[in-house]
């Protein structure tokens, strides 16, 4: 297999994400697959690459940018669906 990876395209929607975002997210793996969080919730690593998207920069995991040709809205979903969580329930300890 080959270590350096070949040039990842990211869809316009996700750079539109980061920089509306305006924070750090980091791809990484997961069970389910690859997935972005902001990086309080997965830290870079050292070996991560990194893409800078607006003021903000997104870090790829190195392990999945070998397998990986696009970076796609369906890898932020899990952090979207914990948005709206927040949203419709902005006090957790409230049931």
């Amino acid at each position: 297999m080959v270590d350096t990876p070949r040039e990842i395209e990211i869809e316009k929607d996700v750079e539109n994400f980061i920089k509306k975002a305006a924070r750090d997210f980091r791809l990484c793996t997961t069970c389910g697959g690859p997935v972005i969080y902001p990086i309080e919730y997965s830290t870079p690593k050292d070996t991560d690459l990194t893409v800078e998207i607006g003021d903000s920069t997104l870090y790829i995991s190195r392990v999945q940018a070998r397998y990986l040709r696009q970076i796609e809205m369906r890898m932020l979903e899990r952090y979207c669906r914990h948005l709206e969580r927040d949203v419709n329930n902005p006090h957790p300890e409230i049931h």
